[in-house]
């Protein structure tokens, strides 16, 4: 039995945008691509070649790929604050006004075209086609047992620099000892990555890695279902998936 997982850690606006596969081979989760692309339809296309028509995968997508709301938050943006806030890790708000609203919308409708359904409940590891909505920063409190988020995304390029190390840390030695464990090193390429010390190139790198979370809470979710992940709205309001503590 085979299964796909990619992660998504979609530029919400013209930003690049983090892509990653995971692939269940032998009982485990092996690495099989990191990339970086910037044009929606680069990004597609990637995809396409990840995944064929009829192969079964998970696509999770940081980002609000289902805005029934035209103004204020959605259901799970708010239920993000309230279980989350005294981690740091409530996500921004989403409403169809918003600049990115339209990009991100039609992303998901691009997945769904593709055959991948939207599932906020699922039926654990049933092969299949589907695509959720995930948020790394809720993921990695949960996953790695933290007290707040890894802030590496704002501050001093430094500060963000030993923040992101911590991550691919956590990434390559906890991981592992998970289930389903992740083999965190990648078919025809190199991992970990070097983390880098300039800006450009380290938003690179964290985008890289935050699609790397993304992947395998589409594992995580796939495996475990409801049992052990959290599921933050529905169809109708919107929804995140967030693995449950451990």
């Amino acid at each position: 039995m085979t299964m796909k997982f990619i992660g998504i850690d979609l530029g919400w606006r013209s930003q690049p945008s983090g892509l990653c596969s995971l692939e269940w081979i032998d009982e485990q989760l092996q690495l099989l691509d990191l990339d970086h692309k910037e044009a929606i339809a680069d990004i597609l296309t990637w995809i396409d070649r990840s995944v064929q028509p009829d192969e079964p995968a998970i696509i999770a997508v940081d980002a609000p790929t289902l805005i029934p709301n035209a103004t204020g938050s959605r259901l799970p943006d708010k239920l993000s604050h309230k279980y989350f806030g005294k981690y740091h890790a409530g996500c921004y708000p989403a409403n169809q006004n918003l600049p990115f609203a339209d990009r991100t919308i039609n992303f998901g409708l691009e997945l769904e075209s593709r055959g991948f359904a939207h599932a906020p409940t699922i039926e654990p590891q049933k092969l299949s086609r589907y695509q959720i909505e995930v948020f790394p920063h809720p993921a990695i409190v949960n996953l790695f047992n933290l007290e707040r988020i890894l802030k590496y995304k704002k501050g001093r390029l430094s500060e963000r620099r030993l923040e992101l190390i911590k991550l691919q840390n956590y990434l390559l030695h906890i991981l592992p000892s998970l289930s389903p464990p992740l083999r965190p090193w990648r078919l025809g390429g190199s991992f970990p990555l070097e983390i880098p010390t300039t800006g450009a190139a380290l938003k690179a790198t964290e985008d890289q890695l935050d699609s790397l979370v993304c992947a395998y809470v589409a594992a995580y979710w796939w495996y475990w279902g409801e049992e052990r992940n959290l599921v933050l709205g529905d169809r109708t309001t919107g929804y995140i998936i967030i693995p449950q503590r451990i």
